[in-house]
């Protein structure tokens, strides 16, 4: 086989039957998700979200799109990895990163609309009269509708592929640094925005997580969960569809998550001592959920700072799954669970209908993923050269 055929080849879809019981479960439960937005749309945002004048924002901009987004991630850290540091290792793992991120990004979009009172005027967004320079939201919102358009264009190849669009494949290959350049810029640059929104709330969050250090902490929560996201996706691929297991590269990967769980940690530390809020931690109302949140981070870094556990599945899911557990919670605890009105006995608990509405954003992810895998070129060729060396030692480091 030529080297040619060689790459052609580095990637194959999985086949096999489309409808299974997975993609069922998530049909029904994004058909449940549409039937409640479409009362939300023919009967106002009210009718099914407990939102009010205190809590302006619910599980629909907390979890949708500031943790969703997170969970999009998974593309920009490998693609940090693979092509800007030049770590040619991880590249098995850069089209589910990069699919993974596609579908985190674009449903978090599709989830922005459904919180927009006015969602007929979301094309004021990419107006240069309606903008406002200073406005950190504009900054976020454009950052993600570019990053989604980015991550389209990253993915395209295996579109190409699969149809055998070979020629224009290679054209598209050849722009590519230009998008992966701006595929690790935006990311950087909207999700440390994510933290700097909070910021402007002032006292209303609470001095467990209200600092100057939001940008830096929230671009380090997001580093963190693409890494993890990475690990668990691809555990859990191996697992559904009996391949063998990427241990060998997870662990590599799995060390750069443990160094930036543990740096996270002593940085929340260091700073709610310098601000001198380090009591509230033991005494504050809130300092239950902080201390599950850190407790989750430490735990998963922890776990993965023995060189043998790096080399064991069942050591890199759990520690991924606390990891991801930590980040979600501080997210939470940013946007949500930290955040007190100044004025009114204001209360927040989502509706069942919200509730819905965000599981079946996350099942249309997980039931988009199951079809793609099938049909398209995404996950590596286990016969692949990459692959070989995987399945070799995947028996000793299961």
């Amino acid at each position: 086989m030529s080297l040619r055929q060689q790459n052609l080849h580095e990637h194959q879809p999985l086949g096999g039957r489309i409808f299974t019981l997975p993609l069922v479960v998530c049909i029904l439960l994004v058909l449940a998700a549409v039937y409640v937005l479409a009362q939300r749309y023919a009967f106002g945002i009210g009718y099914v979200a407990n939102i009010n004048d205190g809590y302006p924002w619910g599980i629909w901009v907390a979890v949708d799109v500031v943790i969703g987004s997170a969970f999009g991630c998974a593309g920009y850290v490998m693609a940090a990895l693979c092509y800007i540091l030049n770590k040619g290792e991880y590249h098995p793992l850069v089209r589910p990163a990069v699919l993974a991120s596609l579908f985190g990004y674009g449903l978090a979009g599709i989830a922005v609309l459904t919180d927009l009172g006015r969602y007929w005027h979301f094309y004021h967004l990419m107006m240069p009269w309606y903008a406002q320079p200073n406005s950190v939201m504009l900054e976020v919102g454009l950052c993600v509708a570019t990053y989604t358009i980015v991550l389209t264009v990253e993915f395209a190849p295996a579109l190409l592929e699969r149809f055998g669009l070979e020629d224009l494949r290679a054209k598209v290959n050849k722009l590519l640094w230009l998008f992966i350049a701006l595929g690790v810029l935006l990311p950087t640059m909207h999700q440390s925005s994510l933290g700097t929104m909070m910021v402007i709330v002032g006292h209303k969050l609470s001095p467990l997580w209200q600092t100057q250090l939001l940008p830096v902490f929230f671009l380090m929560s997001a580093i963190l969960m693409g890494f993890a996201i990475v690990i668990w996706e691809a555990v859990l691929a191996a697992l559904s569809f009996k391949r063998p297991q990427e241990t060998p590269v997870l662990k590599k990967l799995a060390y750069l998550m443990a160094v930036t769980a543990l740096a996270f940690v002593a940085l929340r530390f260091v700073d709610l001592a310098v601000r001198g809020q380090l009591g509230v931690a033991f005494g504050g109302p809130k300092a239950s959920w902080f201390w599950l949140e850190t407790l989750a981070m430490l735990g998963g870094g922890l776990i993965l700072l023995p060189p043998r556990n790096r080399g064991r599945t069942r050591s890199l899911f759990i520690a991924a799954s606390l990891l991801l557990v930590a980040g979600i919670l501080y997210r939470l605890n940013v946007y949500l669970i930290g955040y007190t009105p100044a004025i009114g006995p204001w209360s927040y608990f989502p509706s069942v209908k919200e509730i819905l509405v965000t599981v079946g954003i996350f099942a249309l992810e997980v039931g988009l993923y199951l079809i793609f895998v099938k049909t398209l070129p995404v996950l590596h060729a286990v016969h692949s050269p990459a692959h070989a060396t995987l399945s070799a030692s995947s028996a000793k480091h299961g």
